[in-house]
């Protein structure tokens, strides 16, 4: 049954009934109504409206309680299952703390039918789905305590946004009483969709419901295949108070996206008005409601009857409400914490919801009920009773006034004395609104609810037998015109969409569904639904009779002609399936399938043999079938372009296998028959027989032999015609070995060969030829080419002189390699050395060169006879022999020679092969002495001091330069040294010191002098002998107690000429005189011993120890150390803390060093001080700051400067200094860089005489100078 105040009809906006006449006074503000049924129908349990049509017993206007509206009633979409004991209106208590009359309440509608657990289905959306007028204009107040939508947005407007392409049905807002179902219905259509959209159902925004369905709520999806609509359904099971809220649903389909909200009311079914406590309302939900979190996770609103039991056993003492009202402000959290309400934000929300009380009305001694109810059709009377009668009434309608006029019956206004009547005859949907009387400044409101009569079925729908393709119209006559009714299929609402087959039309009181081209699918039980009964009727739709007007017929076709089978049948726009040996045939590029009404064909662009076989048309819907067969011939043919041989010929390598398979093709399979000549080949042949199969024919050779080579002819027949052709074989072979080779040159390592072509090719050309050699000693051969050598010569490399070499060929076609040719006569490769290497001059005089070389890098298997040396005058090409003999030695002197000539000098390497080619030097050479500076050249290890024990021996080399006759003399601390004791040998380029078995007395600085003419150059050599030390001079017993003993000694007078660096303790028992040591390595001159038996006597003993090892003898104390017992007091001496501090002290002086120029060198010392001393390094007097060439160091006392790349710049003298607050201490060193060449190294290099003695003229001026 439609809802009685028929605010969502999608039929349009009622109608009104205004006077025509209207005042200037502004509309009063809009008042809704809930409608309470009949005291009797509540007491007797009744449904207020009957359901069979007839009208209610009474007709007069019920009252009902008036409620102010806060927000709109949202519109229904879905089925709501009202309970049993539900009315569809709620009657409001008048009381000023009621609840529900502070928050107002949506009017649900009444039940439908007898039967309050039926669920109606939605009804399908019509394109406008925007909500009428007058169901925009009142306002119905929705209020919920969870946590659905809060109070304060409520009266914001609800954007809905526009349909997309995928919702075509969006679920609209709906209200359900508590414990009822109720169904929300989205729609998307597939037509454009490759797969199901996806679809998600929200409370709030953010709670998905896929996870909260249950027992209460439920998610369904339908598929449509005739109407391609995808329906999505969401069930609510029971609804409880805490479901109310706003929902969304989401729809995705890759990139397309469709949202919609809608909301949903759950109303009260009681029907008096309650108290809430609002100490218990306004709790958090983590109070333990019971029915928490089951949608919403909110569970501010417990179940009715956990209401009622409250009331019952927690009856608030006190009116919360009244006391709110009373106080300020800034009192409310003081008044909710007194009371134990914990909501504050939403009590504030309800606070400022709630109306305020109006004055009490003067201008009306009755004023008009909360709300009337009427039947459609009946007639009301609206009576107020006025304390005034001179008072002046108007009377509005949805806030417009109404105005009596003549013409119009509609309203009729009375006055009986102070009453004031308005009678609204023959009420209507239009009538269903909020009336409101203005007396003066006091005005009185109320709602009138019509309710509709329920539309019967005057006449059925009747049963339809018809046949596909034809028109069925059902028709229905109900009770009422404009009544709303819905079609339905099988139970399944019928779609009456705009893409929809079926159409529904109204005339009157009659009702139509037309289907204009019937299908076998329309079959079923159709049946319409009206709110006061149904009707059904059974249609029937069968296929029309088949006839065959044309059958198939069979063909034979010839291949890749084209193919059409044709056929003509009844009824013509009946489809078909095409069958080829029972396989379905689908059209494609090469095959169409035409239906032209009601001729239906095949055709076959061009037929294959794929396309033979048993043809079948079968009609769509019907058993009968149309059959015919194609045969497909093609006459035969050999194919040998598909095996792609040159000019048609098969070459074959003789002795091996051959088998030749011939594509061939022919429908029916041709005959086969192989010729060669005159001679036909049978398939019974041994050696060479012919094989044939349905799509080729092959020939086999078992062996293959050169006889075979020839042609062969191939016949082919079959009943569509006859084709031949030809094959030609070629056999081939290895060619025959070519003649042994020649070699006629023969090198060091090397040798060059020829030889002839092999004179038979094997029927193939010579592609190459691979050459092998072995020693002739040896039975290997090894392949010297990869690569085939089309030429007939080769120089085979890499051989080794004297050893003898044999060589052989190998010719090679397309068939393979031939067998190896003769080899060659032996040979032996010989060659001549390489020249001598590192020619350079080695000394000159006045009359005589002589220079010296290193022996030739590569000198071969003939080996080294000799040099040959020759000379010539710079200028002129005569070269000279200068030994007449072949020298073996790598020096030779040049005599008889001009002075002030310049000559230049080659030398040759000769051996059994020849000479080799000469090394000569690249600059002539001056005949004349050249005076060279002595240099001495110490060696690392002596500029630092040379230390030797006592017995050892010395030999030291100190090598030197200068030319000519360098002189050299040695000094012991300034004196001559003795030969007796020292024996010193010199040579012209260095000087031995040896000293046989040295003693302490060879130590000392020894100085090496080394002068040419007037140059002088000095050395100094440091010589430490050192031995054994000698016992400490004095040990004694310093103190004793109880288990210690402390003991002080003297360093020995002798130390060995070496640093004493430790000493070792010992003691012994007096009883025993064992010894054992106590400790080792010991530095310092005091010491405790610990640990002692108490009762013995201890004798104590040191040895002294340098670098060479322990002194011989150690020193005893002279008295014993007697451990006494405990309880004897020791004496305790003052003891005053040694101070360590000391001045810095050099314990390892710089060394006078020679560095290389590029290369990096360091200078290294080591001091001591306490404390910590700052190390400045300077050069030349000049403190070393921020220079990147230097990098100094210092790490537990030893300090280093790193000199980086040094030039002959970085020369000089060098300081360490260390400074501390006790004093300062400094060493210094001497750095020679030797960055330049010398007169040896210029020879050498083969630098002029003229230019050598500038650049040494020069060296000596900067020597000078530093």
């Amino acid at each position: 049954m439609p809802e009685p105040t028929k605010k969502d009809e999608p039929n349009g906006q009622p109608e009104e009934s205004v006077a025509p006449e209207s005042s200037g006074a502004p509309p009063p503000p809009e008042i809704s109504l809930e409608v309470s049924p009949p005291p009797e129908a509540v007491a007797e349990g009744k449904e207020p409206v009957e359901t069979d049509g007839k009208k209610p017993e009474s007709t007069e206007p019920v009252p009902v309680q008036a409620v102010v509206a806060q927000e709109p009633c949202p519109a229904v979409n879905g089925s709501i299952q009202p309970q049993p004991g539900g009315v569809g209106v709620k009657e409001q208590a008048e009381s000023a703390n009621s609840t529900l009359k502070e928050e107002g309440t949506c009017s649900p509608p009444p039940p439908d039918d007898a039967k309050p657990a039926a669920t109606t289905p939605s009804p399908t959306p019509q394109p406008d789905d925007s909500v009428p007028v007058p169901a925009m204009g009142r306002k119905d107040s929705v209020w919920s305590l969870g946590e659905g939508q809060a109070p304060d947005e409520l009266d914001k407007p609800v954007d809905n946004p526009p349909l997309s392409t995928l919702l075509i049905e969006r679920p609209l807002s709906g209200a359900v009483t508590v414990g009822g179902d109720i169904t929300f219905v989205a729609k998307v259509e597939a037509k454009d969709l490759l797969r199901k959209p996806t679809i998600k159902w929200f409370k709030g925004k953010w709670m998905d419901l896929a996870s909260k369905t249950g027992k209460h709520l439920q998610l369904k999806e339908t598929f449509d295949r005739l109407t391609k609509v995808h329906t999505f359904e969401m069930h609510i099971i029971k609804a409880k108070d805490n479901y109310a809220g706003n929902y969304r649903c989401e729809v995705n389909y890759k990139d397309k996206f469709d949202s919609c909200s809608f909301d949903l009311e759950v109303k009260e079914a009681e029907t008096g008005s309650q108290n809430i406590d609002i100490r218990s309302a306004f709790k958090r939900s983590s109070e333990g409601q019971e029915d928490a979190g089951e949608l919403d996770f909110s569970g501010l609103l417990k179940h009715r009857n956990q209401r009622e039991h409250k009331q019952q056993d927690d009856t608030p003492e006190v009116d919360v409400w009244e006391i709110l009202k009373n106080a300020r402000p800034d009192q409310y959290e003081k008044i909710a914490f007194m009371y134990g309400i914990t909501d504050l934000r939403g009590l504030l929300k309800r606070l400022k919801k709630m109306p305020k009380e109006e004055k009490k009305l003067e201008a009306f001694a009755k004023k008009l009920d909360p709300a009337y109810q009427v039947d459609k059709g009946g007639k009301i009377r609206l009576v107020v009773d006025l304390a005034d009668p001179t008072v002046e009434l108007k009377w509005y309608k949805n806030g417009q006034e109404i105005r009596p006029s003549p013409n119009q019956r509609k309203y009729i206004f009375e006055h009986k004395g102070t009453q004031r009547i308005m009678v609204i005859n023959n009420c209507s949907a239009n009538d269903d609104a909020a009336y409101s009387v203005v007396a003066g400044d006091e005005k009185c409101s109320t709602e009138l609810f019509v309710k509709e009569l329920p539309v019967k079925i005057v006449k059925g729908i009747e049963p339809v037998k018809t046949t596909v393709n034809e028109r069925i119209e059902l028709e229905c006559e109900v009770s009422e015109e404009g009544a709303q009714v819905k079609w339905l299929k099988n139970g399944v609402e019928v779609p009456t969409g705009v893409r929809s087959r079926y159409r529904v039309k109204c005339e009157g009181t009659k009702h139509f569904l037309v289907i204009d081209d019937a299908s076998r699918d329309d079959t079923g039980t159709y049946s319409i639904m009206a709110s006061g009964g149904t009707s059904e009727a059974h249609i029937q739709v069968d296929l029309k009779p088949l006839k065959v007007y044309q059958d198939l017929q069979d063909m034979t076709v010839l291949l890749g002609q084209p193919i059409k089978l044709h056929c003509e049948i009844y009824p013509g726009n009946v489809p078909g399936r095409w069958y080829r040996n029972g396989q379905l045939i689908q059209p494609s590029d090469r095959l169409n399938i035409i239906h032209r009404n009601k001729v239906h064909r095949l055709e076959i662009a061009a037929s294959s043999l794929h396309d033979a076989g048993d043809y079948t048309f079968v009609p769509e819907g019907y058993s009968q079938s149309l059959s015919a067969k194609i045969h497909i011939i093609d006459p035969p043919r050999v194919l040998l372009d598909s095996l792609n041989f040159p000019d048609n010929t098969v070459t074959v390598v003789a002795g091996n296998k051959l088998r030749l398979e011939i594509p061939i093709s022919g429908e029916p399979a041709p005959r086969v028959v192989w010729m060669k000549g005159e001679r036909v080949i049978l398939e019974s042949g041994h050696r060479v027989h012919a094989e044939t199969y349905s799509d080729h024919t092959s020939l086999t050779i078992e062996v293959t032999e050169r006889e075979d080579t020839g042609n062969y002819k191939i016949v082919l027949q079959n009943e569509a015609g006859e084709a031949t052709a030809s094959v030609k074989i070629k056999v081939v072979d290895i060619p025959d070995p070519p003649e042994a080779p020649l070699v006629p040159v023969v090198g060091g390592d090397w040798c060059s060969m020829t030889w002839e072509p092999p004179k038979y090719d094997g029927g193939s050309p010579i592609l190459g030829y691979y050459i092998e050699r072995k020693k002739k000693q040896s039975s290997r051969w090894m392949r010297l080419n990869f690569d085939l050598i089309k030429e007939t010569t080769f120089e085979p490399k890499k051989m080794i002189e004297g050893v003898p070499y044999e060589v052989r060929i190998f010719a090679v076609n397309a068939i393979g390699v031939s067998k190896p040719s003769e080899p060659s006569k032996a040979f032996t490769p010989l060659a001549v050395t390489s020249e001598p290497t590192m020619l350079v001059v080695d000394d000159v005089t006045d009359t005589t060169v002589t220079v010296k070389w290193r022996p030739p890098e590569t000198i071969g298997a003939a080996g080294l006879d000799g040099y040959l040396v020759e000379y010539c005058v710079e200028g002129t090409n005569d070269w000279v022999i200068s030994n007449k003999e072949l020298t073996e030695k790598t020096r030779y002197t040049i005599t008889g020679l001009s002075p002030g000539c310049k000559i230049l000098v080659r030398v040759k390497a000769v051996n059994a092969a020849g000479a080799s080619a000469p090394r000569t030097l690249q600059h002539a050479i001056l005949v004349k002495e050249v005076v060279e500076p002595p240099k001495i050249r110490v060696p690392r290890h002596l500029k630092q001091t040379y230390t030797r024990k006592v017995g050892e021996t010395v030999n030291l080399v100190v090598p030197f330069m200068g030319k000519p006759r360098p002189k050299v003399t040695w000094l012991k601390d300034g004196n001559p040294i003795e030969p007796s004791q020292v024996s010193i040998r010199n040579t012209d380029s260095d000087s031995i010191i040896f000293i046989r078995k040295a003693e302490r007395s060879h130590s000392g600085k020894y100085d090496m002098t080394v002068q040419v003419e007037n140059h002088v150059d000095t050395a100094i050599l440091d010589i430490q002998i050192v031995d054994l030390p000698g016992p400490p001079r004095c040990v004694n017993i310093e103190d004793v107690w109880g288990g210690n003993v402390a003991l002080v000694w003297t360093p020995p007078k002798d130390n060995g000429n070496a640093p004493i660096t430790g000493y070792t303790i010992q003691k012994a028992d007096k009883k025993t005189m064992e010894w054992f040591t106590c400790i080792e390595h010991y530095h310092r001159n005091c010491i405790t011993i610990t640990e002692l038996v108490v009762g013995n006597e201890y004798f104590f003993r040191i040895f002294s120890e340098n670098m060479c090892g322990l002194s011989e003898t150690a020193t005893q104390t002279k008295k014993s150390a007697l451990i006494v017992k405990e309880g004897l007091q020791m004496k305790t001496q003052e003891y005053n803390d040694h101070d360590f501090k000391e001045a810095p002290k050099f314990t390892q002086p710089l060394i006078n060093t020679f560095a290389v120029a590029g290369y990096n060198t360091t200078l290294n010392c080591s001091v001591r001080a306490n404390p910590r001393p700052k190390v400045i390094w300077m050069k030349n007097k000049i403190t070393i700051i921020d220079d990147p060439r230097y990098r100094m160091f210092s790490s537990q006392g030893v300090c280093t400067l790193e000199i980086r790349k040094p030039s002959p710049y970085d020369g000089g003298m060098y300081t360490c200094k260390a400074i501390n607050e006790l004093g300062e201490a400094q060493v210094d060193c001497k750095l020679e860089v030797k960055g330049g060449f010398t007169f040896y190294e210029l020879m050498q290099r083969g630098v002029p005489l003229h230019l050598i003695d500038k650049y040494m003229t020069e060296s000596k001026v900067v020597e000078q100078e530093k």
